[in-house]
């Protein structure tokens, strides 16, 4: 798979660089911004479990195990200008999802990761960006568009930034914003859909409990999204060994914001079981605009050689009652000229949102409610080592390819309840300093 997803890029790149790259002939000498391409291959595997999970109605295992694979272009297209292509695919298999239906199994249990359609899934993503640098490399403006999937829905997003240096690009100024534009696919829990075509090992007349399973469910009218932000930064070189910078993102949603598979228990309501699997009262509902506010300052301090101290701050607060803060603290030890470990902890805490409440602590006369406990009030830590190796003059090859960076980050995440998630990232950056074997990359203009 990852073979066809390069060959696609390459084809696309090269598209891309016969209509636009320009000749020596054209354009006078001048430093380029990128002297050659650059080609990132990336990957990733997550693991996460915890027994709150949100298509449980806040019971459950959140179990999820997922690997990515990502692929990143970078095409100098004259001396001033860049093509970026991203292409990324996650593949995972959730127990938290899968309990959308936990019927289509043997076993019905909030805390059993059923085997049916919904246990695992796909994602899919490319982006690409264009992006200019002035004469003077004093002004650089981008754009970019998106196109993602999964298996209950599917987002474009395009935007663009423009940033001005200044005092001998000692200063930065910038401005950036992005729209993205989504369609739910409305995946209900089984027990609340009409068609019985889709309540695959689902049977009513299965139930058990006091009284007649009435729901307090119906349909939801809006499958959109929509999603725009702008952002404002600031970054101002302090003296030689002191670097700071600053940041402001706005960010406002509107449309569908609840997720049509999280079940909702009330505490009014009797309780009614398929096998071990308590049937869902509703949905999650919440309000259809949210409005976020963040702010976030960094400060860099260069101590000698080998240490480099990294802290970051964000404040952030929103319409629906969150606020919470992020502290974190990075310490890059240069072991030598090419090694580089790194060390950081990451702290954050959060209210939660006016709309939470835990399983069956719900009133159903109440408008809005979730037990998502993303959205509950929380304090985690974080923990990353890591290790980069990066060789400025490309001296090892792969084939065609010079290596110029190899990066390994472990991360090990808690919060103060059940939750804890573990991931391991890596990275290799190479550098094309000769053309591909491909005709129209290699064509003359």
């Amino acid at each position: 798979m990852k073979t066809k997803y390069i060959i696609t890029l390459l084809i696309l790149v090269g598209s891309f660089v016969n209509m636009f790259a320009q000749t020596e002939e054209e354009t006078p000498y001048k430093k380029r911004v990128l002297e050659n391409t650059e080609v990132d291959f990336l990957t990733s595997a997550y693991y996460q479990d915890g027994e709150n999970a949100a298509a449980g109605g806040g019971i459950g295992s959140e179990k999820i195990l997922d690997g990515t694979g990502a692929i990143v272009v970078a095409v100098p297209m004259n001396a001033d200008d860049i093509l970026k292509v991203d292409a990324s695919v996650s593949a995972y298999t959730s127990a938290s999802s899968s309990n959308i239906n936990p019927f289509d199994s043997d076993r019905a249990n909030p805390y059993v990761a059923s085997s049916g359609a919904s246990s695992n899934d796909v994602w899919v993503n490319l982006t690409t960006s264009y992006t200019h640098s002035s004469d003077d490399r004093n002004q650089i403006t981008s754009g970019k568009f998106s196109v993602s999937n999964e298996f209950d829905y599917f987002s474009l997003g395009f935007g663009g930034s423009y940033s001005r240096l200044f005092n001998e690009k000692n200063t930065e100024l910038s401005v950036h914003g992005s729209v993205y534009l989504d369609q739910w696919k409305l995946i209900y829990p089984v027990e609340l859909r009409d068609s019985n075509s889709e309540r695959e090992g689902y049977n009513p007349n299965n139930i058990t409990g006091t009284g007649t399973y009435q729901p307090n469910f119906t349909s939801i009218d809006s499958k959109a999204r929509n999603s725009y932000s702008v952002g404002f930064g600031f970054s101002q070189i302090l003296s030689k060994k002191l670097q700071s910078s600053l940041a402001l993102d706005l960010v406002q949603q509107n449309g569908l914001l609840s997720t049509p598979f999280h079940r909702i228990y009330f505490s009014d309501k009797n309780d009614f079981f398929v096998k071990d699997f308590q049937l869902a009262d509703d949905i999650e509902r919440l309000p259809s605009t949210r409005n976020k506010i963040a702010a976030g300052l960094r400060l860099n301090y260069y101590i000698n050689e080998i240490f480099v101290l990294r802290s970051y701050y964000r404040y952030y607060t929103d319409s629906w009652g969150i606020k919470s803060n992020t502290a974190s603290l990075e310490i890059p030890i240069k072991i030598s000229p090419k090694f580089t470990i790194y060390t950081a902890y990451r702290y954050y805490n959060q209210t939660a949102v006016n709309y939470f409440a835990g399983y069956e602590q719900h009133l159903s006369t109440e408008e809005y409610y979730t037990s998502d406990y993303d959205l509950s009030k929380f304090h985690a830590h974080q923990y990353t080592l890591g290790m980069s190796y990066t060789d400025i003059f490309t001296e090892k090859h792969l084939w065609k390819f010079a290596i110029k960076s190899i990066d390994v980050k472990i991360n090990k995440y808690n919060r103060d309840s059940s939750f804890k998630s573990y991931m391991i990232t890596a990275g290799i950056k190479f550098i094309l300093d000769e053309p591909l074997n491909i005709p129209f990359l290699n064509k003359k203009n």
